[in-house]
């Protein structure tokens, strides 16, 4: 979970009221985030483009790993030779799965 400090903390009000400088501080980084709350629940987080466009980049990277991975996966199992595949009833009986109950 993600700590906030007394000044990064803020209610619908009070940001509404304040907007324009709590902004201008996201801006300079002078404060990292700002959450805004709503009958005292966390309802949103403003946080600077600079740092919006560095979370959606890295959020790039790891689908692009993962669908790499994905990819490797697949092609490694492309090229395992049928005579080493292993049926799901063997697989039941090893796992000791009764197929009939599942």
């Amino acid at each position: 979970m993600v700590k906030y400090a007394q000044n990064e903390l803020f209610s619908i009000t009070d940001f509404t009221k304040q907007i324009g400088s709590v902004v201008g501080s996201i801006k300079e980084h002078s404060i990292e985030k700002i959450g805004i709350l709503k009958n005292n629940r966390l309802e949103a987080v403003v946080i600077s483009t600079d740092e919006y466009e560095r979370l959606k980049a890295l959020e790039e990277e790891m689908e692009l790993a993962e669908h790499t991975q994905i990819y490797n996966a697949v092609q490694k199992r492309k090229a395992t030779p049928l005579s080493e595949y292993v049926s799901m009833d063997d697989m039941a009986k090893k796992f000791e799965i009764d197929l009939d109950k599942v």
